[in-house]
């Protein structure tokens, strides 16, 4: 009877432990799907940006400082690696592409052209595609910290060396700043 106690027993505590391993390679999988999202969209984003300055170009003949500028974001966000080193990327990026973008309010006839409204509102769809990619991959990191946390797949976490993941933060003041309506 003591056997068969101490067996059932065995069995449970490898059932649980077996249940939270997969559990949590469930969820460091559903992070990386996640994160592959983010660079899918993040690729279709840098693809998108030549065609936009190259467009512009005809009619700003003087804002070579801010093409130059947006072509070594774009090229620094495209070799980053890790969520860290792209969070910080996107980040200098999105600046250069909102000072391009001021820019461009004072040309009338390129804020006109059929060309770069299509490419203009194709980067708009994009950077929504890539805002909610980053909200489903952070809530995915958040599933998976948790759980690397919670007792008791945090024992399983620390046996098998799973690690918290990192959040997709951009870190920009422009998305730091309270905007201010005036009217």
């Amino acid at each position: 009877m003591g056997t068969i106690i101490l067996l059932a027993l065995i069995v449970l505590v490898a059932a649980i432990v077996v249940a939270a391993y997969n559990g949590l390679v469930r969820k460091r999988n559903q992070v990386e799907n996640a994160w592959s999202q983010i660079d899918v969209q993040l690729k279709r984003r840098h693809d998108l940006i030549p065609n936009l300055v190259e467009t512009a170009k005809g009619y700003m003949k003087h804002e070579r400082d801010t093409f130059e500028e947006i072509t070594k974001a774009r090229n620094l966000a495209m070799q980053a690696n890790g969520v860290a080193e792209n969070a910080k990327a996107e980040g200098q990026l999105n600046e250069a592409l909102s000072r391009f973008f001021l820019v461009v309010e004072n040309y009338p006839d390129l804020k006109a052209n059929e060309n770069f409204l299509l490419l203009q509102e194709e980067l708009t769809s994009t950077e929504n595609k890539v805002g909610f990619a980053r909200q489903f991959y952070n809530d995915q990191v958040l599933t998976l910290n948790n759980a690397i946390e919670q007792f008791p797949s945090n024992i399983i976490a620390g046996m098998f060396n799973f690690s918290k993941a990192e959040y997709f933060e951009l870190e920009t003041l422009e998305e730091r700043d309270v905007p201010q309506v005036e009217f």
